[in-house]
């Protein structure tokens, strides 16, 4: 069953991308959330999500991290990182790509562009109809 991660420190902007992506439930993809970096690690641990959508800034370790730690350390270099940050500066995305993520997007993003990301990352009969 395909899962999707959303990791964020801001309450608001994890319910956005949650019922951004709540249609994908229909067609059987399981939404998980985070609210800070160790706790998305322990979910990756557990859950091997598919997908991640994660935060940048936050307290703790920081997106970077999270990312290189999924790519790298946990040897999981097939789940989808993306990350979603206000950090649009070159130097960000190019931190966030050599940290191992799969997309970079800046804040504020597009909800139908998460979905169909999400769709395409999830494959064919995810969220198709």
């Amino acid at each position: 069953m395909p899962s999707v991660l959303i990791v964020d420190d801001e309450q608001h902007i994890r319910l956005l991308i949650e019922q951004t992506l709540e249609e994908l439930e229909d067609d059987g993809v399981v939404l998980l959330t985070a609210t800070n970096g160790n706790e998305a690690l322990d979910v990756v641990e557990n859950q091997h999500p598919d997908l991640v959508f994660l935060d940048v800034t936050m307290p703790g370790r920081d997106g970077f991290e999270v990312c290189r730690t999924i790519k790298h350390d946990l040897g999981l270099a097939g789940t989808y990182v993306v990350l979603l940050t206000a950090r649009g500066q070159a130097y960000d995305r190019e931190q966030g790509l050599a940290a191992g993520a799969d997309v970079y997007l800046t804040k504020p993003f597009d909800p139908d562009e998460l979905l169909q990301l999400a769709r395409r990352v999830l494959g064919p009969g995810v969220g198709a109809g």
